[in-house]
């Protein structure tokens, strides 16, 4: 419509000019008149060109930032495929991971529902393999705990079993020196008075009786 009404003050500035051409003048053509009328088409054919320029502004504002949500959505469409790659190439891997609970041992299905507690072993997790696996798991790790700390225990009560029997062997030992320090003595002593004793009897057969 812009465009028409512009061709329409153009036609007409064209028609004043052909009309006030000194060629084909009137002379009843008045000059500030024909002014008047070329200012007024001039003023008309400037404000079209403004509102053809501040439209053309706005559909260039437009069009930018259409351009920008459309790379913002390319970059976040670029972004979730680059995540879904990354994603797909990680259940990859973890399917393709050999772990080591494949290789320990472990309780069986039955003695796992036999020791481990109620919830363990509910019927929704015997239900899911995966989830049984886990339980499976989470109970191997809590027995092997229990046992590493029990054969703690018992490398302690060990220890002290050690250290109470080198110090009662200590004590035989020392107890064992005193016995045959003892006996020793009482050897000696025991000499001695052997000794002492045929001396004793001796000593009243030669002393005579008096009368």
């Amino acid at each position: 419509m812009t465009a028409d009404y512009s061709e329409e003050v153009i036609h007409a500035l064209r028609q004043l000019a052909t009309d006030n051409n000194p060629a084909a003048a009137s002379p009843n053509d008045d000059p500030a008149s024909v002014h008047i009328r070329a200012g007024a088409l001039f003023a008309r054919l400037k404000a079209l060109n403004r509102d053809a320029n501040a439209a053309a502004r706005a559909h260039k504002q437009i069009t930018a930032d259409a351009r920008h949500d459309m790379d913002q959505t390319h970059l976040r469409l670029q972004n979730l495929l680059y995540e879904k790659r990354h994603l797909e190439r990680e259940i990859e891997k973890c399917r393709q991971f050999a772990s080591v609970y494949q290789d320990i041992q472990m309780y069986s299905v039955e003695q796992f529902i036999e020791l481990s507690p109620p919830e363990a072993h509910s019927e929704d997790a015997l239900s899911d393999e995966h989830q049984l696996m886990l339980n499976r798991l989470g109970f191997e790790l809590v027995e092997r705990q229990r046992l590493d700390r029990r054969v703690k225990e018992l490398a302690q009560e060990k220890e002290e079993l050690l250290k109470t029997s080198k110090s009662q062997a200590a004590t035989t030992e020392n107890v064992k020196v005193q016995i045959e320090t003892l006996l020793k003595t009482a050897s000696e002593i025991g000499k001695k008075v052997e000794e002492l004793i045929p001396a004793a009897t001796s000593t009243p057969q030669d002393t005579p009786v008096p009368g």
